[in-house]
């Protein structure tokens, strides 16, 4: 059974929401120069993919990777409007079945872009159809059964293969190693964020000053789809508690409210933290015996929290498992760490 996020929680998880769905449609970016952050992924593809035109031919396979809501998906549909082909969306949980995924192969057109996202998620038998229609632009279709059994060999349409993944350790090598294109997303500056949360706000008619869009940058994660949702959120609490104008004084008393405090730890990354402290003494301790301690999927811990809690600095990965840092100490308002005392003592 699928756990659920209860609200606080989801205002802060990178995972999509429907909420996110209806508007990052209008929220996303029409090019490369309006896409904000990623310098390097940017101007990497932009070169691949004039050369890809300048010779007439498909792009070849892109594989991007990294945290949830990034940007990859994004990228994707960039990609193919700057190649000037259809895209074709779908995910990885989705395609159950090898037939699934040859009628959508079957049937894409020539240059024109199958994006997989949790393209790690696919079937071991699905995912060997790829190989084929990778390297040859071919299907092997099985047409009979028993001792009369053949092998067709049905041509496709060269098309691009664009995989998303939150988890490239998963995406097997024979997978892995049919992509051209290989870029890896990461966490973007807060200053970066504060150009996606202005940009946003022009868009959704929302009125915002620089020291209200700061506020809301710095407790964002590092993620734009988290600073989106959260300038929803201030907007509300704005238009209900202010003058509708989100300042400094709204930003500040809307996170406080929502409990996201100043780097942007929410009520999952505290438990995490704490219970490392308290029950383990701040570590280390196993991801089995900190996903059991804390009734949180391992998965959910390894792919959303410890990221974040890792890139500020908060919480170390040892051979032995999990480890609070003093950083993360001193945030929390612990004086020191038990094995600082140890050493003071």
């Amino acid at each position: 059974m699928t756990k659920m996020n209860s609200p606080r929680e989801a205002v802060l998880t990178p995972v999509r929401t429907k909420e996110d769905i209806l508007f990052e449609d209008s929220l996303r970016p029409k090019t490369f120069d309006e896409f904000v952050g990623q310098k390097t992924v940017k101007t990497n593809l932009k070169i691949f993919i004039q050369a890809a035109k300048k010779r007439g031919e498909q792009l070849d396979h892109v594989l991007l990777y990294g945290p949830p809501g990034l940007g990859k998906t994004s990228l994707a549909y960039l990609i193919a409007k700057e190649m000037g082909v259809g895209i074709k969306p779908t995910s990885g949980p989705v395609i159950e079945r090898t037939g699934d995924l040859s009628a959508i192969l079957s049937n894409l057109q020539h240059k024109e872009i199958l994006f997989i996202d949790e393209i790690h998620r696919l079937p071991p038998s699905v995912e060997e159809i790829l190989y084929s229609a990778m390297e040859d632009f071919s299907l092997d279709i099985m047409i009979g059964q028993g001792p009369s059994a053949r092998t067709h060999k049905l041509q496709l349409k060269k098309f691009t293969l664009i995989g998303a993944t939150t988890r490239a350790g998963r995406i097997t090598p024979p997978l892995r190693g049919r992509f051209g294109i290989i870029h890896r997303l990461d966490y973007y500056s807060e200053e970066e964020l504060k150009k996606i949360i202005k940009r946003s706000s022009s868009i959704l008619h929302i009125s915002i000053d620089e020291k209200g869009a700061q506020q809301i940058a710095e407790r964002s994660r590092g993620t734009p789809r988290v600073a989106n949702r959260l300038l929803r959120r201030v907007r509300d609490y704005a238009e209900v508690k202010g003058e509708g104008r989100i300042t400094l004084k709204e930003a500040k008393e809307a996170l406080d409210m929502m409990e996201v405090d100043s780097v942007g730890l929410d009520d999952v990354d505290r438990k995490i933290l704490l219970t490392i402290i308290e029950n383990f003494n701040g570590g280390p301790v196993g991801i089995n015996t900190l996903s059991a301690s804390i009734d949180e999927e391992k998965d959910t811990i390894e792919s959303i929290y410890e990221p974040f809690l890792m890139r500020i600095g908060f919480l170390e990965r040892t051979l032995r498992g999990r480890k609070v840092t003093q950083k993360a100490y001193e945030h929390l308002g612990f004086k020191s760490s038990p094995s600082l005392q140890k050493k003071l003592f």
